[in-house]
């Protein structure tokens, strides 16, 4: 027969048992720190430094990976003065003039006021910071404005 103090042992072993499988189960990974990001922004003149006037206005879709630091996007633009001759990503925030990030894009010949460009980039450690910090933008110029048209701040959310 048990004595009182094996039963409470046996007991408080137990519980002790299960207590720590149960808090060990329930660590936290990083899963969250893993998840791609929607990547998003419109462009138009007024977000240029300084502000241009005019009527051309894009869009901006596609993830960031930040486990390979990829980001895959699709832009389309409408309303130019004529077809974009520049576009590139930029690091800065909303409202300042910024510095261009990695290479601009190499857009098509044939192309109009109005059109769609697709790419893929990989950022370096500290791009990767800046968009998803929301300091990242895009930038399409043209013959009449070759300093940029058009500009769209990116926003990255998961």
């Amino acid at each position: 027969m048990m004595t009182v103090q094996v039963k409470n042992w046996i007991v408080m072993s137990s519980l002790a048992l299960v207590s720590f499988a149960g808090m060990s189960s329930c660590d936290k990974d990083n899963d969250d720190d893993n998840r791609n990001y929607t990547l998003s922004g419109n462009a138009n003149g007024s977000q240029m430094v300084p502000a241009v006037t005019g009527t051309g206005s894009g869009t901006m879709t596609g993830s960031y990976n930040p486990n390979n630091r990829t980001m895959t996007y699709t832009s389309t633009w409408a309303g130019l003065s004529g077809a974009p001759t520049s576009a590139a990503f930029y690091t800065g925030g909303s409202g300042v003039g910024g510095t261009q990030a990695g290479t601009a894009w190499t857009l098509p010949a044939g192309m109009t006021g109005t059109g769609t460009y697709s790419g893929t980039m990989v950022l370096t450690p500290e791009q990767a910071t800046q968009l998803t910090s929301g300091n990242y933008y895009y930038s399409y110029g043209t013959a009449n404005n070759s300093n940029g048209e058009v500009r769209g701040q990116m926003n990255a959310s998961r």
